[in-house]
């Protein structure tokens, strides 16, 4: 995989759909121990998901899908359901953030979200990064520039 610096657009994307996979099977693996000391670390772990989905969402909702749109005037249909799909994932979080402790009921919905993710990355990966790449005047390494700058601005604000 290219260095960050390097990445188009769909790359940077994609590269965050793996990071999030992984916190999805750091979850999982935490889940499956029988005791209870991975409750705090699964918490941890669901937080960490919710920040970095927030962050991917808001970055593809205001730069990239805008950016393809206007690339690629037939796309509206596939984009408009990747808007519904972040929202569905954006209540998916928003019961999560609401949740005080990792327990069963945490573990299923993280295992929805995760579901709905790979679902969506599919989709992306399938659909809307091949219109991307194909798009006349549409330029990746741009459009990726500008998702970094937004991605760091979004993440030093939650840090602070």
């Amino acid at each position: 995989m290219p260095s960050p610096a390097d990445q188009d657009a769909c790359e940077l994307l994609d590269a965050d759909h793996l990071a999030v996979k992984h916190l999805f099977v750091e979850y999982a693996r935490l889940a499956m121990l029988p005791s209870a000391p991975g409750a705090d670390a699964r918490h941890a772990i669901a937080s960490k998901i919710c920040d970095e989905l927030t962050v991917h969402a808001q970055i593809e909702e205001e730069i990239f899908y805008p950016a393809l749109q206007r690339a690629v005037p037939d796309a509206s249909d596939i984009l408009e359901e990747a808007r519904d799909e972040h929202r569905q994932a954006k209540d998916m979080i928003a019961r999560l953030r609401g949740m005080e402790e990792a327990d069963a009921a945490m573990d299923a919905l993280v295992a929805e979200l995760n579901w709905a993710i790979e679902h969506h990355v599919k989709e992306e990966r399938d659909e809307l990064f091949p219109k991307a790449r194909s798009a006349q005047g549409l330029n990746l390494e741009e459009v990726a520039r500008q998702l970094r700058q937004r991605q760091e601005a979004l993440q030093a604000e939650m840090a602070a």
